[in-house]
């Protein structure tokens, strides 16, 4: 149930070093353990939306993922993100009240600055 309150999550994991098949278990990975924290919703980015660049395996994005949560439990899950992607390199966008942040991270204070803009850009919003 999608609501104007919820924050909208896509991120992309970006490593270089994994092919294919590995990016795509990575990403799989990381998406059952979002289920498992308090999401309204969470899934694979189809290839239908497709951004420049991208590369599609089997219908979905490769290495990417979003989740849709309440204002209530951002924070669990920019935290949850922190402490299981920091010193990887990601790309992350936030949807809250029909505004976007985007933002990209490829080190562990790279990662903890771009999680507290993204809480501050949803408190804001």
């Amino acid at each position: 149930m999608s609501s104007e309150s919820n924050v909208k999550l896509k991120i992309a994991l970006c490593n270089p070093d994994l092919d294919a098949e590995d990016q795509e278990r990575e990403t799989r990975n990381l998406l059952r353990e979002i289920k498992d924290l308090d999401v309204e919703n969470a899934g694979l980015v189809a290839a239908t939306e497709i951004p420049e660049g991208s590369k599609a395996l089997g219908g979905v994005l490769l290495g990417m993922l979003q989740a849709e949560v309440t204002i209530g439990n951002i924070k669990q899950l920019l935290g949850f993100l922190g402490d299981r992607l920091g010193g990887k390199s990601i790309e992350l966008e936030v949807e809250a009240n029909g505004k976007k942040l985007k933002i990209t991270a490829s080190s562990r204070e790279e990662l903890t600055a771009a999680l507290e803009a993204a809480q501050k850009f949803v408190a804001e919003s």
